[in-house]
């Protein structure tokens, strides 16, 4: 088992195809707003990027400490959670949540959470597990989230116009949403933030740690015209 505060981001490759062809765990425990959280990451060739825990989920958390974002009793809903390690924060700070990704993903993220129970219970309600395609089954989730958080899902340009449709439904109501990148060339990143997501959304860079190249970005839904 490993202790960390935070943990070095490993390369991202342009193909995930290549990443951990031997299937093994690692379990890390994280302190994060003064919560202790056991991450179990399952590493092997079926869950390719979706396995760590990476450096813009930390980002992702400390900013929420940092700016003081109130979560107790708002409802979350988190995109290619992986790991889970923010939404399982953000329920343990009594947040009501949801987590999301591809049905593979979805036994990971159900453990993450089992192991990260509270001695005394879930402040609000034990998190939700729900799988998700982008653009596929994105209408049978509601729209009545207060925030959506998102960390490093923006990574394969042939999914940008699906996620920016899956984001507008979700915050059509009313919900911001976070999303947290590390801002990789080879992966267009920043052609998402500066020419996909605003044709629906108001954009705002609101912090970047120069050190990670890891940018966060909070976004509002425009009004629709």
């Amino acid at each position: 088992m490993i202790y960390a505060e935070d943990e070095d981001d490993d390369p991202f490759p342009v193909d995930e195809d290549c990443l951990f062809t031997e299937t093994f765990s690692q379990e890390v425990v994280y302190t994060l707003m003064g919560e202790e959280l056991r991450i179990k990451q399952l590493f092997g060739a079926n869950l390719g990027v979706a396995a760590p825990v990476w450096e813009a989920a930390l980002h992702l958390c400390r900013y929420l400490e940092d700016q003081s974002v109130e979560l107790r009793g708002r409802r979350i809903i988190e995109l290619g959670a992986g790991t889970g390690v923010v939404g399982i924060l953000a329920a343990r700070l009594g947040a009501e949540v949801t987590l999301t990704d591809l049905p593979l993903v979805l036994p990971q993220l159900q453990g993450n959470v089992f192991a990260n129970i509270p001695p005394n219970g879930w402040l609000s309600a034990r998190p939700v597990v729900l799988p998700l395609c982008w653009g596929e089954d994105h209408l049978t989730f509601p729209s009545d989230w207060d925030l959506v958080l998102c960390a490093d899902i923006v990574y394969l340009p042939e999914t940008y116009p699906l996620l920016v449709e899956t984001l507008a439904h979700l915050c059509k109501n009313g919900a911001v949403a976070y999303l947290s990148s590390k801002m990789r060339r080879e992966h267009q990143t920043q052609s998402f933030y500066e020419d996909q997501l605003p044709s629906r959304f108001n954009v705002e860079l609101v912090q970047r740690d120069d050190y990670q190249n890891n940018n966060i970005y909070r976004a509002s839904k425009r009004a629709e015209e």
